[in-house]
Protein backbone atom coordinates (compact mmCIF):
# COMPACT_ATOMS: atom_id res chain seq x y z
CA UNK A 1 0.00 0.00 0.00
CA UNK A 2 1.68 3.72 -0.76
CA UNK A 3 1.64 6.14 1.95
CA UNK A 4 -1.37 8.15 1.01
CA UNK A 5 -3.49 4.56 1.22
CA UNK A 6 -1.85 4.55 4.55
CA UNK A 7 -2.36 8.03 5.33
CA UNK A 8 -6.46 7.50 4.27
CA UNK A 9 -6.86 4.20 6.35
CA UNK A 10 -5.98 5.38 8.87
CA UNK A 11 -7.98 8.49 9.20
CA UNK A 12 -11.12 6.22 8.68
CA UNK A 13 -10.55 3.17 10.70
CA UNK A 14 -10.04 4.87 14.35
CA UNK A 15 -8.22 1.15 15.45
CA UNK A 16 -5.60 1.50 12.47
CA UNK A 17 -2.08 2.91 13.45
CA UNK A 18 0.49 4.53 10.90
CA UNK A 19 4.64 3.79 11.74
CA UNK A 20 6.08 7.28 10.92
CA UNK A 21 9.24 6.24 10.71
CA UNK A 22 8.74 3.69 8.04
CA UNK A 23 6.96 6.85 6.13
CA UNK A 24 9.10 8.12 3.55
CA UNK A 25 9.34 11.90 3.96
CA UNK A 26 8.98 12.95 0.83
CA UNK A 27 6.06 10.59 0.18
CA UNK A 28 4.04 12.36 3.30
CA UNK A 29 3.97 15.06 1.52
CA UNK A 30 3.30 14.36 -1.87
CA UNK A 31 0.67 12.28 -0.71
CA UNK A 32 -1.27 15.61 0.92
CA UNK A 33 -0.92 19.19 -0.42
CA UNK A 34 -0.47 20.90 2.78
CA UNK A 35 0.88 24.30 3.60
CA UNK A 36 4.37 25.08 3.97
CA UNK A 37 5.22 21.48 3.36
CA UNK A 38 4.49 20.16 6.41
CA UNK A 39 3.01 16.92 6.50
CA UNK A 40 0.45 17.23 9.39
CA UNK A 41 -0.32 20.70 8.16
CA UNK A 42 0.02 24.04 10.18
CA UNK A 43 -3.13 23.80 12.36
CA UNK A 44 -2.57 20.94 14.71
CA UNK A 45 -4.55 20.31 17.78
CA UNK A 46 -2.67 18.30 20.32
CA UNK A 47 -5.10 16.30 23.06
CA UNK A 48 -5.26 13.31 25.35
CA UNK A 49 -5.98 12.26 28.70
CA UNK A 50 -4.14 14.44 31.21
CA UNK A 51 -0.48 13.87 32.02
CA UNK A 52 -0.42 11.88 28.40
CA UNK A 53 2.35 15.04 27.65
CA UNK A 54 -0.15 17.43 25.84
CA UNK A 55 2.39 20.29 26.26
CA UNK A 56 5.69 18.51 25.83
CA UNK A 57 4.93 17.34 22.52
CA UNK A 58 2.81 20.48 21.35
CA UNK A 59 5.79 22.54 22.30
CA UNK A 60 8.15 20.93 20.25
CA UNK A 61 5.48 20.51 17.02
CA UNK A 62 5.62 23.97 17.50
CA UNK A 63 9.12 24.62 17.40
CA UNK A 64 9.45 22.30 14.06
CA UNK A 65 6.82 23.81 12.25
CA UNK A 66 8.15 27.38 13.41
CA UNK A 67 3.97 28.31 14.73
CA UNK A 68 2.99 29.92 17.59
CA UNK A 69 2.41 27.19 20.63
CA UNK A 70 -0.88 27.76 22.52
CA UNK A 71 -1.69 26.15 26.01
CA UNK A 72 -5.27 25.77 26.75
CA UNK A 73 -4.58 25.56 30.61
CA UNK A 74 -3.21 28.45 30.38
CA UNK A 75 -6.13 29.85 28.75
CA UNK A 76 -8.10 29.09 30.94
CA UNK A 77 -6.66 28.82 34.79
CA UNK A 78 -7.13 32.21 37.11
CA UNK A 79 -5.56 32.40 40.50
CA UNK A 80 -6.84 30.06 43.05
CA UNK A 81 -7.49 27.18 40.61
CA UNK A 82 -10.50 29.02 39.39
CA UNK A 83 -11.15 28.07 35.79
CA UNK A 84 -12.98 30.20 33.12
CA UNK A 85 -14.19 26.77 31.34
CA UNK A 86 -17.02 26.53 34.93
CA UNK A 87 -17.32 30.77 35.27
CA UNK A 88 -16.70 32.50 32.12
CA UNK A 89 -17.05 29.99 28.88
CA UNK A 90 -17.86 32.55 26.85
CA UNK A 91 -14.67 34.33 27.90
CA UNK A 92 -12.69 30.90 27.36
CA UNK A 93 -14.15 30.42 24.25
CA UNK A 94 -12.99 33.97 23.01
CA UNK A 95 -9.58 33.87 24.09
CA UNK A 96 -9.26 30.25 22.10
CA UNK A 97 -10.61 32.07 19.04
CA UNK A 98 -7.69 34.86 19.71
CA UNK A 99 -4.85 32.48 19.90
CA UNK A 100 -5.79 30.80 16.64
CA UNK A 101 -6.57 33.23 14.54
CA UNK A 102 -3.36 33.16 12.65
CA UNK A 103 -2.43 30.93 9.79
CA UNK A 104 -0.61 28.03 12.25
CA UNK A 105 -0.03 27.52 15.59
CA UNK A 106 -0.31 24.02 17.81
CA UNK A 107 -2.78 23.81 20.36
CA UNK A 108 -2.00 21.87 23.66
CA UNK A 109 -5.15 20.49 25.84
CA UNK A 110 -8.57 18.81 25.19
CA UNK A 111 -11.77 20.90 26.78
CA UNK A 112 -13.00 20.01 23.65
CA UNK A 113 -16.91 21.42 23.79
CA UNK A 114 -14.96 24.47 23.25
CA UNK A 115 -12.03 24.09 21.01
CA UNK A 116 -14.89 22.35 18.64
CA UNK A 117 -16.52 25.58 18.30
CA UNK A 118 -13.32 28.19 18.18
CA UNK A 119 -11.16 26.40 15.87
CA UNK A 120 -12.22 22.55 14.63
CA UNK A 121 -13.41 24.00 11.29
CA UNK A 122 -9.86 25.11 11.01
CA UNK A 123 -7.33 22.65 11.69
CA UNK A 124 -5.55 20.61 9.83
CA UNK A 125 -4.91 17.62 12.06
CA UNK A 126 -5.13 16.19 15.44
CA UNK A 127 -2.55 14.09 17.56
CA UNK A 128 -4.19 12.02 20.23
CA UNK A 129 -2.10 10.97 22.83
CA UNK A 130 -3.86 7.42 23.96
CA UNK A 131 -1.66 6.37 26.12
CA UNK A 132 -2.42 3.30 28.81
CA UNK A 133 -4.03 4.13 31.76
CA UNK A 134 -1.26 2.95 34.72
CA UNK A 135 1.28 5.35 32.49
CA UNK A 136 -0.78 8.30 33.19
CA UNK A 137 -1.54 7.48 36.66
CA UNK A 138 2.51 7.01 37.87
CA UNK A 139 3.07 10.21 35.91
CA UNK A 140 0.38 12.06 37.74
CA UNK A 141 2.38 10.81 41.00
CA UNK A 142 5.65 11.91 39.77
CA UNK A 143 4.71 15.14 37.80
CA UNK A 144 2.56 16.41 40.70
CA UNK A 145 4.86 15.11 43.83
CA UNK A 146 7.80 17.52 41.48
CA UNK A 147 5.82 20.60 41.30
CA UNK A 148 4.45 20.52 45.24
CA UNK A 149 8.05 20.08 46.53
CA UNK A 150 9.38 22.77 44.02
CA UNK A 151 6.87 24.81 44.34
CA UNK A 152 6.63 24.89 40.43
CA UNK A 153 4.25 28.14 39.37
CA UNK A 154 1.91 27.09 36.61
CA UNK A 155 0.81 29.11 33.98
CA UNK A 156 1.74 32.09 36.10
CA UNK A 157 -1.19 31.67 38.46
CA UNK A 158 -0.99 28.95 40.74
CA UNK A 159 0.83 25.83 42.37
CA UNK A 160 0.72 22.66 42.84
CA UNK A 161 -1.27 20.86 45.68
CA UNK A 162 -0.13 17.40 45.54
CA UNK A 163 -2.62 15.65 48.38
CA UNK A 164 -5.99 16.64 47.11
CA UNK A 165 -4.69 14.93 43.41
CA UNK A 166 -5.12 11.92 45.96
CA UNK A 167 -8.36 12.46 47.11
CA UNK A 168 -10.43 10.71 45.39
CA UNK A 169 -13.14 11.05 47.45
CA UNK A 170 -13.36 15.10 46.84
CA UNK A 171 -14.07 14.47 42.64
CA UNK A 172 -13.84 18.26 42.22
CA UNK A 173 -10.02 18.91 43.17
CA UNK A 174 -8.51 14.69 42.57
CA UNK A 175 -7.11 14.67 39.24
CA UNK A 176 -6.24 11.45 40.16
CA UNK A 177 -10.05 10.48 40.05
CA UNK A 178 -10.25 12.68 36.86
CA UNK A 179 -7.66 10.88 34.91
CA UNK A 180 -9.26 7.04 36.05
CA UNK A 181 -12.72 7.82 35.27
CA UNK A 182 -12.89 9.88 32.07
CA UNK A 183 -10.05 7.15 30.67
CA UNK A 184 -12.80 5.11 28.51
CA UNK A 185 -15.10 7.91 28.48
CA UNK A 186 -12.34 9.99 26.42
CA UNK A 187 -11.19 7.30 24.32
CA UNK A 188 -15.02 6.51 23.12
CA UNK A 189 -15.56 10.42 22.37
CA UNK A 190 -12.55 10.73 20.16
CA UNK A 191 -13.20 7.27 18.43
CA UNK A 192 -16.34 9.01 17.56
CA UNK A 193 -14.63 11.83 16.13
CA UNK A 194 -12.28 10.01 14.24
CA UNK A 195 -15.66 9.05 11.85
CA UNK A 196 -18.19 11.74 12.00
CA UNK A 197 -18.47 13.85 8.88
CA UNK A 198 -18.44 16.91 10.39
CA UNK A 199 -14.59 16.47 11.11
CA UNK A 200 -13.70 14.43 7.59
CA UNK A 201 -11.37 17.39 6.72
CA UNK A 202 -9.32 16.65 9.65
CA UNK A 203 -6.39 13.94 9.99
CA UNK A 204 -6.24 12.11 13.04
CA UNK A 205 -2.96 10.73 14.65
CA UNK A 206 -3.68 8.52 17.27
CA UNK A 207 -0.43 7.41 19.15
CA UNK A 208 -0.68 4.95 22.40
CA UNK A 209 3.29 4.93 23.25
CA UNK A 210 6.02 6.83 23.97
CA UNK A 211 7.92 4.84 21.39
CA UNK A 212 5.37 5.67 19.05
CA UNK A 213 5.16 9.39 19.88
CA UNK A 214 8.69 10.20 19.30
CA UNK A 215 8.71 7.98 15.98
CA UNK A 216 6.15 10.62 14.96
CA UNK A 217 7.33 14.32 16.64
CA UNK A 218 10.93 12.69 14.60
CA UNK A 219 9.45 12.03 11.43
CA UNK A 220 7.87 15.03 11.16
CA UNK A 221 11.16 16.63 12.56
CA UNK A 222 13.16 14.90 9.34
CA UNK A 223 11.00 15.92 7.11
CA UNK A 224 10.62 19.47 7.80
CA UNK A 225 14.51 19.68 7.89
CA UNK A 226 14.48 17.81 4.23
CA UNK A 227 11.51 20.21 3.29
CA UNK A 228 13.52 23.08 4.36
CA UNK A 229 17.02 21.80 2.87
CA UNK A 230 15.31 21.68 -0.87
CA UNK A 231 13.71 25.00 -0.71
CA UNK A 232 16.73 26.48 0.30
CA UNK A 233 18.85 24.80 -2.58
CA UNK A 234 15.62 25.71 -5.42
CA UNK A 235 16.31 29.46 -3.79
CA UNK A 236 19.87 29.64 -3.67
CA UNK A 237 19.72 28.79 -8.14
Amino acid sequence: MDVKGKMDLYQADPKATVDPKAVDPKAMVDSWASPAGSPIGRRIHVVGNSCSGKSTVGTRLAQILQVPFVELDALNWQPNWVGLNATNPELLEQRMREATKGDGWVVAGSYMRFSQRAFWERLHSVVWLDLPLPQLVWRLLRRSWRRWRTKELLWGTNYERFWPQLAVWRKQESLLWWIVTQHERKRREMLTYMTEERWAHIRFFRLTSDEEIEKFVSAIEKNMAHSRQGQGARSGR
